[in-house]
């Protein structure tokens, strides 16, 4: 594919199964998770019991994604060397899926969201090589704005939906729609990306392409400064979205508090949705950096606040400063990791990105002991407590910015 076929459209086609991957995360995690572990678990462990479970998830995902990218790197397949693991990861989703969906107990929960993160995770990894794959440099700033444009409407969509199915449907009826979209998305990608087979390589064990996917040059200080960042950030970002349910209905006291979520989240989403493809074609003009250190503070800004909010009206303040900075932080952090890494093994190196990524998410979780512990000494402790130190999460993912070298 040359640079004068590329239309908007192939920029999302190219990105839709992005859509998919964010509804499923924002379905599950925000929403439908903390629903389900309140009504399997004792009160006073909830967010305990919703940090271990998505905790381990996580560190499945962690050790499966770049393992995935990095075999994905090495296929020969005649259908390309991502597609294949796009549809197997993706069908195995609608086996776990189910599982999760019928779970009467935490146990059988914790383990078929252990099997769904593997699955999943055998087309994330491959899938987040196709852009490095496909794309020249130039233009990977405005491809990952629709990558982005794509994550946030699947987002928003997530939390339009979602919410309401599970107030009014149940759980059940939720995972169903979930499971939809992954299959049709899943469908728009491998149909509409033109893909390559990449041809004879020289043979590799596996057991050696598995042991050598962790590998990082550490005197690449750029990249390790930039997984720094991610590792920070997300961090912050995924702790917010795993309490915040909680937090509205044991703090705020809105009534109905996945829909609350939901809308709340739609709101946000719909914001950054519009800064996402302009975001990116500044990102390409300006350079990653300045909006990175932006995106940073921003975020500070929304959740040093949040701790305050009461009203819908007050999250809705809080959450666009941690939407738009969020959403410009995705955005321009994946343009500048796509711009690090080396092509010819880009499903690997962006694979290992995600001991960033899930590595800050599945810490995050952890901090569920923490709202429990505090909760217990003064009724809405906790959640301040964890706000804070994600406010200095957000900090220090600044600071580590300054000290990547643009290319």
């Amino acid at each position: 594919m040359k640079d004068k076929d590329f239309r908007f459209v192939d920029y999302l086609t190219i990105n839709a199964y992005w859509f998919a991957l964010a509804f499923t995360a924002n379905s599950l995690h925000p929403i439908i998770l903390p629903a389900m572990v309140e009504e399997l678990v004792p009160k006073a462990l909830k967010a305990t019991c919703l940090g271990l479970l998505i905790f381990a998830g996580l560190v499945v995902a962690i050790v499966v994604q770049p393992i995935m990218g990095a075999i994905s790197d090495r296929s020969t397949s005649r259908f390309g060397r991502r597609r294949p693991f796009i549809l197997s990861g993706t069908l195995l989703d609608l086996v776990f899926l189910t599982a999760i969906a019928f779970a009467k107990d935490y146990s059988t929960l914790f383990l078929a969201l252990l099997s769904l993160q593997f699955s999943s995770n055998i087309a994330h990894g491959a899938y987040q090589g196709l852009i490095p794959d496909i794309f020249p440099q130039d233009k990977r700033g405005t491809a990952s704005g629709a990558k982005s444009l794509m994550e946030i409407s699947g987002a928003i969509g997530a939390f339009l939906v979602t919410g309401h199915l599970v107030e009014r449907g149940g759980n059940s009826l939720a995972i169903g729609f979930v499971m939809a979209v992954l299959l049709l998305s899943m469908l728009v990608t491998i149909l509409a990306v033109r893909e390559k087979p990449l041809g004879k390589l020289q043979e590799k064990p596996i057991i050696e392409v598995i042991l050598s996917t962790f590998k990082i040059d550490f005197r690449k200080r750029g990249f390790v400064w930039w997984l720094t960042n991610r590792f920070l950030f997300f961090m912050g970002l995924s702790s917010i979205q795993t309490f915040l349910f909680y937090f509205i209905k044991d703090v705020a006291g809105l009534p109905n508090p996945a829909e609350a979520v939901g809308g709340l989240g739609a709101m946000i989403g719909i914001a950054v949705l519009l800064i996402s493809l302009p975001i990116g074609y500044l990102a390409d003009r300006v350079g990653r950096k300045p909006i990175l250190v932006i995106s940073g503070l921003g975020a500070f800004l929304g959740i040093i606040l949040l701790p305050f909010a009461r009203s819908y009206l007050e999250l809705l303040a809080c959450g666009g400063f941690l939407g738009l900075s969020a959403g410009a932080f995705v955005t321009v952090g994946w343009a500048l990791a796509t711009d690090i890494v080396p092509k010819e093994e880009a499903g690997r190196y962006l694979g290992v990105t995600n001991l960033a990524t899930a590595g800050g998410s599945a810490i995050a979780r952890l901090g569920g002991t923490l709202v429990d512990f505090f909760n217990t000494l003064s009724a809405g402790m906790g959640y301040t407590v964890i706000f804070i130190l994600d406010g200095l999460c957000f900090v220090l993912a600044t600071l580590s910015i300054l000290k990547v070298r643009e290319t």
